[in-house]
């Protein structure tokens, strides 16, 4: 059973529960997918084989390198891309996942509609303020799943910072909120670190609320308050390794589907 096994398993035994089903769509979005192509990569462009239904067009895509061995035959040319890089190259084309199409328990047809939402959530970012806490305590009042999907998050936020600290908050006016505030956040990540936070908030049925986000470095006398009062999450280190080439993994360039 693989996490996207799961979290399928979950969302057919409640269908509707809508917990289960943004789980499911987050798998979705965190998941390396292997793309079923036609032929072999020709530079950044792909050339996805189709699959035509009474409910529209997919891409066959698998969670496992060994499922799609099965659904085609071992040497079937293919591109493993993250969910979230996949869904905004599909996006607005009419064209949908077929998810591990007879080979897996999550056998499973996402339809164009639910893609482009998937793109949709995953594009669109947090709103930027420039405001500073007066007081800082420990967080109270949160909602255990909202823990739970910050946890999964953060998880696999590899390397973009040393760790990060929940805390509720207090501002000048009386405004009061919850912060997560990340310590040491590497280079360019501030941007990524606020969409994980966001994204946690959608994928645990809580789109409506918010959650501040901040960053400070761990010389920052803020960094010595928040460790006092706040929850702490600490960041998996990055471990170097060698680049790898194939199409969709470098995020500055994606592959262009044909």
């Amino acid at each position: 059973m693989t996490p996207l096994d799961t979290a399928h398993a979950a969302m057919e035994a409640a269908p509707d529960d809508d917990d289960t089903r943004l789980t499911f769509y987050d798998r979705v979005a965190a998941a390396e997918l292997y793309l079923l192509l036609t032929a072999e990569p020709e530079g950044d462009a792909l050339d996805p084989r189709l699959f035509e239904t009474s409910q529209g067009t997919f891409v066959l895509v698998f969670d496992r390198v060994e499922r799609l061995g099965d659904f085609a035959h071992d040497g079937a040319p293919y591109a493993a891309l993250s969910g979230r890089t996949l869904t905004a190259m599909l996006t607005g084309q009419g064209v949908g996942l077929a998810l591990n199409p007879g080979v897996a328990p999550s056998s499973f047809l996402m339809p164009p509609d639910a893609v482009d939402w998937l793109a949709g959530t995953l594009r669109d970012g947090p709103d930027e303020i420039d405001a500073r806490p007066t007081e800082i305590a420990a967080p109270t009042g949160l909602p255990e799943k909202l823990l739970g999907a910050l946890d999964a998050k953060l998880a696999t936020a590899t390397g973009l910072a040393r760790m990060a600290y929940l805390v509720a908050t207090t501002y000048e006016g009386g405004g009061r909120g919850h912060m997560l505030a990340f310590i040491d956040p590497a280079r360019g990540a501030d941007g990524a670190l606020a969409r994980a936070v966001r994204e946690a908030l959608v994928f645990s049925g809580l789109e409506a609320g918010t959650l501040d986000v901040a960053f400070f470095d761990a010389s920052d006398p803020m960094a010595a308050r928040l460790a006092r009062h706040g929850l702490r999450f600490d960041l998996p280190k990055f471990e170097p390794r060698a680049a790898p080439s194939a199409p969709g993994t470098d995020p500055d360039r994606p592959p262009k589907l044909r």
